[in-house]
């Protein structure tokens, strides 16, 4: 799972979801947000992956961080993807949700990297361009 900013509130229902039901397929969940504060549900999501076996949380912060933050500090990238996201030969889900250019971006990336179309998930929101008048 990979969301960025209020694109987590979908990810969170389903990591919610996976939790209630008792499952334990694995997750890992990459947050992306501008700032520590700006992290949405950041205590629950951490909070999951330590009383939850199987769930991982990665937190990146693309422009400012506390002094002490040792995770990383820049956009979701091809190489953090790489790094993060289970390995193609798993054939994982790869469920993407934030805003337009943030999801195309993330989801080309997975499939450059090797990871099937049909296996990449996407939710997007943003302008439509077709507004009232």
């Amino acid at each position: 799972m990979i969301g960025g900013a209020s694109g987590v509130v979908l990810l969170m229902a389903m990591l919610r979801a996976r939790v209630g039901s008792g499952s334990d397929v694995a997750v890992r969940y990459l947050s992306s947000a501008r700032s520590f504060g700006d992290v949405i549900y950041q205590l629950e999501l951490d909070l999951l992956a330590a009383e939850h076996d199987g769930i991982e949380v990665l937190h990146t912060l693309t422009r400012t961080h506390p002094p002490d933050w040792a995770g990383p500090t820049r956009r979701v990238d091809r190489e953090m993807l790489a790094e993060r996201v289970w390995p193609v030969g798993e054939s994982p889900l790869c469920f993407v949700c934030g805003p337009t250019e943030f999801v195309e971006t993330v989801a080309t990336t997975l499939v450059e990297l090797g990871h099937a179309p049909n296996r990449v998930k996407t939710e997007r929101f943003g302008p439509t361009g077709g507004g009232r008048r």
